[in-house]
């Protein structure tokens, strides 16, 4: 591997662990009732954390929209912007399914359960 080599993967890595500490900040905790002081719910409910997630998800897929718009209609000239935002709604459209299908086959073993 060449010395510029070396250093692309560096700075990709770099970048890697710098997205990853920032989705890392941006991760509420979800904490069982029974740890609440006092007997109160003080923790994120999971119905809420995924309405969060899908809050997120369509905030991005705006954005990525509108930017679209503004290199079609030429008021901007930010292409690869444009793209990254468009892909990063893609990926995180894709992971909000994979967690949907998660959710569903655990309600579905739940269902199958024999009380």
């Amino acid at each position: 591997m060449t010395y510029e080599s070396a250093m692309l993967v560096r700075a990709d890595l770099a970048r890697i662990e710098a997205d990853a500490d920032s989705l890392a900040g941006n991760i509420q905790p979800i904490a069982p009732a029974s740890m609440a002081d006092g007997g109160e719910h003080r923790g994120v409910l999971f119905a809420d954390a995924l309405k969060q997630a899908v809050h997120s998800v369509d905030a991005k897929e705006h954005v990525a929209a509108d930017k679209m718009a503004a290199v079609d209609s030429g008021r901007s000239d930010d292409l690869v912007g444009a793209m990254l935002s468009s892909q990063e709604a893609s990926l995180s459209f894709s992971m909000l399914m994979q967690v949907r299908n998660k959710v569903m086959g655990a309600v579905d073993e739940l269902i199958k359960l024999q009380v």
